[in-house]
């Protein structure tokens, strides 16, 4: 081995047990930091705050969209819960009025044993003759005759006009004029019945004529129930038609005109009852009743 040989390696040794004395010395604990230190790890944190800086600033905004997709997407899908319970609630309240209605109606089934009730449900309705008529869905297939009385819980409504086989069209009350009569009576406990003839709609009061046939006295009160009375020989006897709301007289005053507000609501109507009279022998079932 030459001279310039040993050397090289004599200064690799060298260079070794200074560069592992400097490790040793720069991991024991110190509490203070020689200056070429110092000056390296200001430089490295200085650098990595240059560098964090705009990358946080990145990342904060990209977190930021993220929450806000996110925050939209629960949005939409709150509206959405919201929306269908809505949608549910309504649909509920609907069934409970529909079943209260079912059970007033099967009450009022059950109490008119006189006559035979068929139930059946308006199937439609014209925007043109809202207050005059409806269509059910019952007809001559299940029983159903020309004017037969249709009543719902509430009371009477009006009476069949045309049945087909399978359908029926409704006069409503409010649909009636001077040439549909109801045999009709004001009940009293201790003084005569009040008779007379339920004639026509008063479109401006919104009230039936009752023109008076025969009366006990002349104190009709506000209030009083007005029924059919089962004379004219079509609709049954008790029937809640409506209440008196006002009395006039004519100009000789001789007979008066009661005005009746109708008992049944004939905005909305959507179960009725067809009332099917028993009568043997009788033929005036397809008649207007009269007196």
């Amino acid at each position: 081995m030459s001279f310039f040989q040993k050397k090289r390696l004599f200064i690799l040794l060298i260079g070794l047990i200074v560069l592992v004395a400097m490790i040793g010395f720069s991991l024991r604990d110190r509490e203070n930091l020689t200056t070429a230190e110092q000056f390296i790890k200001d430089t490295v944190g200085w650098t990595q705050s240059i560098v964090h800086t705009p990358v946080d600033y990145v990342t904060t905004v990209f977190d930021n969209i993220g929450d806000i997709k996110n925050t939209y997407h629960e949005n939409q899908l709150l509206r959405e819960k919201i929306a269908e319970y809505k949608s549910l609630f309504y649909e509920v309240q609907k069934l409970e009025e529909e079943n209260d209605e079912l059970r007033e109606l099967l009450e009022k089934t059950e109490s008119i044993r006189s006559y035979t009730p068929i139930q059946a449900s308006v199937i439609s309705r014209s925007p043109e003759q809202w207050m005059d008529q409806v269509t059910i869905n019952k007809g001559k297939q299940d029983g159903i005759r020309a004017n037969m009385a249709v009543i719902t819980s509430e009371g009477m409504i009006g009476k069949v006009e045309t049945p087909s086989e399978f359908t029926s069209t409704v006069k409503l009350l409010s649909g009636f004029d001077q040439f549909s009569r109801i045999s009709a009576t004001i009940a009293r406990e201790e003084d005569k019945d009040i008779f007379g003839m339920i004639e026509g709609y008063d479109e401006e009061t919104g009230n039936l004529v009752f023109k008076i046939i025969e009366e006990s006295d002349k104190d009709l009160k506000k209030g009083e129930l007005v029924l059919s009375s089962g004379m004219g020989g079509v609709f049954p006897s008790g029937l809640p038609i409506g209440k008196v709301e006002e009395v006039k007289p004519d100009q000789y005053g001789l007979t008066r005109t009661a005005f009746v507000k109708p008992v049944a609501d004939m905005y909305e109507i959507n179960n009725v009852i067809v009332v099917d009279r028993d009568q043997s022998g009788d033929d005036t079932s397809g008649k207007d009743e009269t007196s």
